[in-house]
């Protein structure tokens, strides 16, 4: 199943390492504060608690379960995100 995950975290240090978090799970970037991809059941059981354990009342992380057919449902408007590296330094 497809798993959103979205959060709203201030402290740049706590930001980063979700994003790398999800980054390692094979999630993909779709905005600047939310990543989108494929995961199992386990992987995602295993995502949350990592997430858990990171987060406290450090900010809010929101994680969806979105099934096949609601994402063929999926309407995008507008420049999708893209990611750029510029003197390898990852620009988002």
């Amino acid at each position: 199943m497809h798993t959103l995950v979205i959060y709203d975290i201030t402290d740049d240090n706590l930001r980063n390492r979700v994003s790398q978090i999800c980054k390692a799970f094979g999630l993909s970037r779709v905005q600047k504060s939310a990543f989108l991809g494929v995961l199992s059941s386990g992987q995602r059981k295993e995502l949350i608690s990592v997430l858990r354990g990171m987060i406290g009342d450090n900010g809010n992380i929101q994680i969806y379960v979105i099934c096949r057919p609601d994402m063929a449902l999926r309407v995008e408007l507008g420049k999708p995100y893209k990611e750029e590296e510029e003197g390898g330094i990852l620009v988002v």
